[in-house]
């Protein structure tokens, strides 16, 4: 049999390929088969890299954090605003409309009865894209935009509670339950002293849950 003379190519359009057939029609639903149909490619092909779908999975999930890490970061660069806080804003709400980010969230909601893909995206979280948010709400307290006493710790909690604690897809929540949430959140975060979370900022948010059929009932 002759070796594949790219495999790094193969590699990405495995994650590629599978990462589709996993939002489309579901991880459960999705077979080491349909993956080789999809790629036109043979089961050592395949096993070659991963050793089962639940590896494919995990390589889908970490590409995938390292892609909303890249994007923050090439937000972060390019956004333009007056001040700290109002360029914080506006990149919340460029993530929010932006449905590619989220699509993979309804495959780790799916995935919630298997804890290491929640804590891996946890500590995705934490390690990779606080650390921007944090640089910037420093530079808000030192512009006189934000008031807060620890960027770093408050971007942690901002951003566990934002992607976790009010997300409907994790917890089977309805629209109403996850408004709640938001609106508390808007709460906490102005009692620390970012306040960010406004009214635009929840009814795009609320809207895009909506879009990609994350609430339940």
């Amino acid at each position: 049999m002759a070796r594949n003379k790219y495999p790094e190519q193969t590699l990405e359009k495995i994650l590629s390929t599978s990462a589709q057939l996993f939002i489309e029609k579901g991880y459960e639903q999705t077979s080491i088969q349909d993956i080789m149909e999809a790629l036109h490619i043979s089961k050592g092909g395949i096993y070659h890299h991963f050793k089962s779908k639940e590896e494919i999975l995990v390589a889908v999930l970490e590409r995938r954090s390292q892609s909303v890490y890249e994007f923050l970061s090439d937000l972060m660069q390019n956004t333009t605003a007056q001040n700290a806080k109002e360029k914080l804003k506006k990149i919340l709400l460029h993530i929010a409309t932006d449905t590619e980010t989220h699509a993979l969230d309804l495959v780790l909601g799916l995935q919630l009865k298997n804890p290491h893909f929640v804590v891996s995206g946890i500590q995705s979280c934490v390690n990779l894209d606080a650390p921007i948010i944090s640089k910037l709400v420093a530079a808000g307290v030192e512009d006189g935009s934000i008031h807060t006493d620890d960027p770093e710790l408050c971007a942690e909690v901002f951003l566990l509670l934002l992607n976790y604690w009010t997300n409907p897809i994790l917890f089977v929540r309805d629209s109403s339950q996850t408004q709640k949430r938001l609106n508390y959140l808007s709460s906490i975060m102005c009692k620390l002293g970012l306040d960010i979370i406004d009214d635009e900022y929840i009814a795009i948010t609320m809207n895009a849950y909506d879009k990609m059929g994350s609430f339940r009932g």
